[in-house]
């Protein structure tokens, strides 16, 4: 039987395992961000509530990764090109923060750390606009590429599963084209409890999908400049929370040791709870005050107390008539 030739000039794409073995390196990469953070060629979603302070953390890290410098309490082995594709600020504006940061740093990130100037207006979602980040990234030889935030390099429905895998595959060519791997910022929805991290972002069926890591901002106190980080990993156990703390001045966040640990559990609200909520309010709440009573009441977030009026409504413990909970008559 005359052997199949192969085409000259070809690459093969279709390799043995003892080939695909010869092409490893004795060891893995080190990750660009330890411990384990930001995998060689890895997705890192980074999310919180509006004015948590994600852009500057986003920043603080790409400066520090450019530097290769650990002064955040996150190791970064060497310095990195980074690329920064951000949307939120004017140019100047944003050059006077990496400016303001700078000081404390020094030039260790001047000629590794680049910025996309004409990021605004290309879109992930579109063949050209895909094309334009992939481009920029290669002429900055980027080893990792800064997103923020994600909704502005998109026109889709981010409460759509197929519009948002689409997104994501978007985000896996750009990473595949380059090489390079991305930090993205991205927003969360609205009423997550504290257990929530990666299916707190919104979209995150298919997000789910595509991270490598997952890390979420809260304020444990709107009066204090600190922040809390919590992680979730794809395919490793998570990293206990941890604190930062903002310089308003240097505008550089630092740690500030490890999150306590929870006081409380999470409330279960039984459909009694929700029945001893109406008692308490003369019998007859409209929806929106039978769930702030239950919340006050068991001190459970917002989410678990919807579930407990729908159980309860379920079950017949409340009646829901002509916009109003009621206990059964």
């Amino acid at each position: 039987m005359k052997e199949i030739e192969k085409p000259k000039g070809s690459t093969a794409t279709v390799l043995s395992l003892a080939e695909l073995l010869a092409q490893q390196p004795p060891t893995p990469p080190p990750s660009l961000v330890e411990p384990g953070l930001l995998p060689a060629q890895g997705i890192w979603f980074v999310g919180g509530e509006p004015k948590v302070g994600k852009s500057l953390l986003v920043a603080n890290l790409a400066l520090a990764l450019a530097a290769g410098s650990d002064r955040m309490g996150f190791p970064v082995p060497a310095p990195r090109r980074v690329l920064v594709c951000q949307f939120e600020l004017p140019l100047p504006q944003f050059v006077h923060r990496l400016l303001v940061m700078r000081r404390a740093l020094g030039p260790a990130a001047d000629h590794h750390l680049l910025v996309d100037t004409r990021a605004v207006g290309h879109l992930l979602s579109a063949p050209q606009g895909l094309n334009h980040f992939v481009v920029a990234a290669k002429a900055a030889a980027a080893e990792v590429i800064v997103l923020d935030p994600l909704y502005s390099t998109h026109d889709q429905d981010e409460n759509d599963t197929r519009a948002m895998a689409a997104l994501c595959q978007a985000l896996l060519r750009l990473r595949d084209a380059t090489g390079a791997a991305l930090i993205v910022v991205h927003h969360v929805r609205k009423s997550i409890t504290r257990d929530e991290i990666g299916s707190a972002f919104r979209g995150s069926s298919a997000l789910h999908a595509v991270g490598d890591t997952y890390m979420l901002l809260t304020r444990p106190s709107p009066q204090l400049p600190t922040v809390e980080l919590r992680f979730q990993f794809r395919y490793s156990p998570p990293l206990p929370p941890r604190l930062l703390k903002l310089d308003p001045q240097s505008l550089w966040f630092s740690s500030a040791g490890a999150a306590p640990i929870a006081s409380s559990v999470r409330h279960k609200v039984d459909p009694s709870d929700v029945a001893q909520a109406l008692s308490t309010r003369g019998g007859q709440l409209r929806y929106n005050q039978l769930r702030l009573q239950i919340m006050q009441q068991t001190e459970c977030s917002k989410r678990t107390a919807q579930l407990a009026i729908s159980q309860a409504c379920k079950q017949g413990s409340i009646v829901h008539n002509d916009g109003q909970y009621c206990l059964p008559l």
